[in-house]
């Protein structure tokens, strides 16, 4: 065309003598314009056809070809899986391969689980018997004293070098078993808050008749050496702890643990509960009693477990709900709804007149009508009162809703030191088998919230009835190497559960009164629960978990319970009432959940989208689920075995002569956090890691551990099949002057958690230094995981390898992984043995890239169509090599290595979805953390007027001068509740909240092995040839680079995108009520019950006079 073009314009020029005769006159200058108008013509036509034909489909193809053959030979070679899967074939005839029988296995480890835990309940049974006959035979002493060993002032010194009151020598040694915690094992100590004084009698008369509890510590742990921390938790505030321990207070010395904050005395304490919060937000509220107030709320709040149910009431004029949401209905007071509640207190503004008597009503009738349907916890029912003064008359409210039943207890908290109307406030209580208190400072709110507790236990107490309680997961930050374990462990393991059982006074003389003396419990890591349900025996995609009777996760591989806050990990808000469906949460219908929580036993099957390498990589499971419930407790246990490699398990036999031989190799470890042998029963094998373990055991110099046989049997299996590896990779490594640069790690890993790995270069030259070590957890056997080789491996062909970049970047460059899975075959079952696979730098894969990439200058032309010779250096052509999720290895700029692809072209990428090569796959978050902007709040009230602001201040002035009258106290005026609202706006940054996120994945479609095509963009056209590299994952990809489609075509992310609901819908999702099954016992009333036990305060005389003068002028200035 080209040829044509110029041979038209000979013509135009050439056409007519007169025509010549005219452009030889124009001269130079309209020579040049035409000859312009030529080369734009002609260019313009160029574009046309290099838009079309540039790109020679047949080169690319090529190229794949050959780069294909080059890394395949790279992998295979440095791997040496040829030869690993020669061996596994050698001895397929000596193998038998058996199918996982997933009901028979989730009923075994159900079995066993049931009995470790029984055993935990047997100690704390044991503990609660001796506390109750210790304080049967212990006469009260007012005088008492006793020095004991307080665990804040262990081992300190006074200035002269005297050991201080309550501390003394307490000998503490680093213990394996508690978290390589210095303990002592031969004596317990004492904890006491700082608000508590650690000389009180009852503190003192407590500890000494607690002291019965050391032997009984000591025998529990001889007999059951699995067990962790025992306790006791008083009454009184006290907290007797085994192992004793060095107490660390925070920052400002100061202790804030509270045992009878926990969960687990809290639960053992009290039954299920209903309990509605009503607070005075009137205009006397204002200042410090409204902070008062707030701080005994959430104190409230914190009282309260997952099998309990709330709402919060405010009122002035007018009854209003904290949360609009929950208008008229309960609900459960999880840790997510309790900080919900939280961040709305915080919100609470004082305005107008209390009017108590429609907020009492209201709270009757969403009582009543929740245990009329059903709702709720259908037991205890209570509401909790929070004013500085009730001045109306609703014995009628009383009358109508709750006598003479009285099955509502009424709770009564005066707020300030004002005493007006403490007798109305105390009678409140004492008419509705309640409780009053006083609460005029915010130290006072602790103990007298405390109070509720201890009146709701009585029934419990005086019937004598012990139930065994155990908790939610939660997990403990009391302890000072919580840090270290936040870095180091699986974050789904980092959880535990506590078993707990009260203890009462059994003294004939105080039995109606229900006194309860406290609680005795013990704590169950998970991780220990979990070592029950041995990885190996389900599979490389196969794992256990556990839920509550509530639907929450106790232990599961995707609960991720921390959050990154700057550098530092923390809990979440909501962390141990994440729910069943909100992990699995492709069972749209909860059919597995509604089986687990009702405690069924039974099986599911589920097709599954599941992600990994830090959730960047889709893969498609069908997984079978098994399910059945931990008798004695109220937990449900889950498995899921994968279809297809998860199916079955193969075994095979070796001698254990021949096994310990190859099992001593230097290149070989096995899974630190499997329990091949049980290291944790004999203090003795404690420092013994699990290596060392079985090598002793098989020995016979330790015939005492107890080993899983099985798991034994397949190492030892492995470890034969496997040796010759060591052989092969070291003739590799010696053969120097044939090695290829960059080739830095060969390994294997096999289902008996064995690994082998060989190091081609040395640690000073080694890019990747953290793989394969102890800090690297996503590419170890780990309690909660394979490898993510070893996983992805096992989606992929046997034989051919799948290449991978691994998300996190190392200092000093970029890494590739090669990784292929091995199987074993008996008839038509196919079992997976392991995976192997090479670990080599970017820059080597690279190297071979664009050494095949580029057509030589003097390449034949002929025939070709497009651009020849076609070379990925010249600047008008980019060349990729992409991965099957889109995620680019191999780009010019180097920059790009690692990024998903439509974040580079979002035009091809766009192209290729379109056309079906890449599919999008939606997966979504349910524990996700997103940034908000809170909004501030100011209480400040706008000064209208210069009148209002002086009106304003002269009534401060006055009605503190009043109160400081009304009270005899100096100090109170002033106190920062007597100070005029004028704070100023308080600024938040972003802070980050649980939220729900929907993020994409891409996956290549195999079936489309190659494609080119031509992108529309403005003025001008891209082309690009796509084709799948043979025998891998791979693509590459050529594209023209001099049209510039990012107008048309905006980048594909993979960032999350939060899941917004409009306000109706997430007030459903708020109010939804999922199926639960309640705990069976319930304790919330006893005819012998002593209600006249209600509370009490001291009187000051008061000036009726003043009073009224008082209330006058605050009426006629307001």
């Amino acid at each position: 065309m080209q040829i044509a073009a110029a041979a038209g314009m000979n013509r135009w020029s050439l056409g007519s003598a007169g025509n010549a005769i005219k452009l030889d006159r124009s001269g130079p200058h309209r020579a040049r314009l035409m000859m312009l108008m030529w080369i734009i013509l002609s260019g313009s036509l160029c574009l046309m056809v290099d838009g079309q034909m540039k790109l020679s489909p047949e080169t690319v193809q090529k190229w794949a070809v050959s780069f294909g053959k080059e890394i395949a030979s790279l992998s295979t070679r440095y791997s040496g899986a040829k030869l690993l899967q020669k061996k596994y074939k050698d001895v397929e005839g000596a193998v038998k391969i058996e199918e996982v029988n997933g009901e028979e296995l989730v009923k075994k480890f159900a079995e066993e689980m049931e009995e470790m835990l029984g055993r935990k309940m047997k100690s704390v049974k044991s503990l609660a018997e001796a506390a109750e006959d210790a304080d049967l035979y212990h006469e009260y002493n007012e005088t008492l004293e006793f020095d004991y060993y307080n665990s804040m002032l262990i081992n300190t010194v006074d200035e002269d070098g005297n050991p201080v009151p309550l501390g003394g020598e307490f000998q503490l040694e680093e213990n394996e078993h508690f978290s390589k915690l210095a303990v002592n094992t031969q004596q317990s100590n004492i904890q006491v808050p700082t608000n508590v004084y650690n000389r009180d009698p009852d503190i003192v008369n407590g500890v000494y008749m607690s002291e019965a509890l050391n032997d009984i510590f000591i025998d529990n742990f001889q007999k059951d050496p699995t067990l962790t921390w025992q306790y006791f938790g008083s009454s009184t505030g006290f907290f007797r702890l085994y192992p004793g321990i060095q107490w660390i207070p925070d920052e400002n010395g100061v202790v804030t643990f509270d045992c009878r904050n926990r969960n687990w005395y809290i639960q053992a304490a009290t039954s299920p509960k209903d309990v509605i919060i009503v607070v005075d937000v009137s205009g006397s509220m204002k200042g410090l009693r409204l902070t008062i107030a707030k701080h005994t709320i959430n104190t409230i709040l914190d009282t309260l477990g997952e099998n309990d149910f709330v709402n919060i009431i405010a009122y002035s004029d007018y009854v209003r709900y904290v949360e609009p949401c929950f208008k008229g209905t309960l609900v459960q007071a999880d840790l997510d709804n309790r900080e919900h509640f939280k961040l709305l207190v915080e919100e609470l503004h004082v305005k107008g007149e209390g009017k108590v008597k429609n907020a009492m009503m209201e709270s009757f009738k969403i009582l009543n009508e929740a245990a009329a349907l059903g709702q709720g916890s259908l037991c205890n029912q209570a509401i909790m009162l929070i004013t500085d003064g009730a001045m109306e008359d609703f014995q009628d409210v009383f009358e109508k809703f709750n006598w003479p039943e009285r099955r509502v207890r009424v709770f009564t908290y005066l707020i300030g030191r004002e005493m007006t109307f403490a007798e109305n406030v105390k009678w409140i209580a004492c008419n509705n088998k309640g409780y009053y208190t006083h609460i005029s400072t915010l130290a006072d709110v602790q103990e007298n919230v405390m109070e509720y507790l201890h009146v709701l236990s009585r029934p419990m107490v005086i019937n004598h009835d012990h139930d065994i309680i155990w908790t939610e997961a939660y997990m403990d930050s009391v302890f000072p190497n919580k840090d270290e374990l936040f870095n180091t462990q699986a974050q789904s393991l980092l959880l535990m559960t506590s078993v707990a059982m009260p203890v009462f006074s059994k003294k004939k003389e105080t039995l109606s009164h229900g006194i309860l003396l406290g609680v005795v419990g013990t704590d169950v890591a998970l991780k220990e629960l979990m070592r029950l349900a041995p990885r190996y025996k389900l599979g490389v995609h196969g794992y256990a978990y556990l839920i509550t009777n509530n639907g929450y996760i106790l232990s599961h591989p995707d609960l991720r319970p921390l959050y990154k806050e700057g550098k530092k990990l923390k809990p979440k808000p909501n962390y141990n009432s994440v729910d069943l469906s909100e992990v699995e949460w492709e069972d749209t219908e909860e059919k597995l959940r509604t089986a687990m929580v009702k405690g069924e036993t039974g099986t599911l099957f589920l097709d599954v989208r599941t992600s990994v390498d830090k959730g960047t990589r889709v893969m498609f499971l069908r997984n079978d689920y098994f399910y059945t419930v931990i008798n004695e407790t109220p937990f449900s246990l889950g498995i899921v075995l994968s279809r297809g490699y998860g199916q079955y398990i193969f075994i095979g036999n070796v001698s254990v002569e021949e096994g310990l031989h190859d099992l001593l190799a230097p290149d070989l470890t096995i899974a630190s956090e499997w329990t091949y042998c049980e290291t944790d029963i004999d203090p003795a094998h404690r420092k013994l890691n699990q290596l060392q373990a079985v090598v002793r055991y098989l020995t016979g110099k330790e015939p005492d551990l107890e080993c899983d046989v099985q798991l034994l049997q397949q190492t030892l299996f492995d470890a034969v099949v496997t040796a010759p590896m060591e052989a092969y990779w070291t003739a590799l490594m010696l053969n120097t002057s044939g090695m290829d640069d960059g080739v830095e790690t060969a390994f294997l890993g096999t289902r008996s958690g064995l690994m082998r790995f060989q190091r081609y270069t040395g640690i000073e030259k080694r890019i990747a230094k953290s793989f394969l070590t102890s800090t690297d957890k996503e590419n170890m056997f780990t309690l909660d995981h394979f490898p993510v080789w070893y996983r992805r491996a096992a989606e992929y062909p046997a034989g051919q390898f799948l290449y991978y970049m691994p998300r996190q970047e190392t200092r000093a460059g970029r890494i590739v992984i090669a990784t292929t899975a091995v199987t074993v075959t008996v008839g038509k079952k196919t079992a997976i043995a392991g995976a192997i696979g090479v670990q080599m730098t970017l820059e080597l894969i690279e190297s071979k890239f664009w050494a095949i990439a580029a057509q030589p200058n003097d390449t034949d032309c002929s025939g070709v169509e497009g651009i020849c010779p076609l070379r990925c250096d010249s600047v008008d052509i980019d060349c990729y090599v992409i991965d099957n999720n889109g995620f680019v290895l191999i780009s010019k700029q180097r920059n790009d290595a690692g990024r998903f692809y439509g974040e580079v072209d979002g035009s091809v990428m766009t192209t290729l979805i379109r056309m079906g090569m890449f599919k999008r796959v939606s997966l979504f978050d349910y524990q996700a953390m997103c940034k908000i902007n809170s909004h501030s709040v100011s209480s400040a009230r706008p000064l209208l007027s210069p009148f209002y602001g002086l009106a304003s201040t002269l009534k401060w002035f006055l009605s503190n001068f009043l109160l400081f009258l009304l009270e005899f106290n100096i100090c109170g005026f002033w106190h920062m509740e007597h100070f005029a609202e004028a704070s100023a706006h308080k600024k938040k940054g972003d802070i980050l909240q649980p939220c729900d996120t929907e993020y994409p994945s891409f996956v290549y479609e195999p079936s489309v092995k190659e494609t080119n095509s031509i992108i529309k963009c403005g003025r001008c056209q891209k082309m690009f040839v796509v084709q799948q590299i043979p025998d891998s994952n791979l693509l590459m990809l050529v594209v023209q680079a001099d049209c510039d489609c990012s107008r048309q075509y905006s980048r594909i992310t993979m960032e999350p995108k939060e899941v917004k609901y409009i306000a109706s819908v997430k007030c459903d999702r708020m109010r939804s009520q999922k199926i639960r099954r309640r705990p069976e016992s319930c304790h919330s009333f006893h005819p012998q019950e002593n209600a006249d036990d209600c509370g009490g305060a001291s009187f000051i005389s008061l000036s009726t006079s003043l009073f009224f003068t008082c209330l006058t002028f605050a009426a006629l200035v307001s």
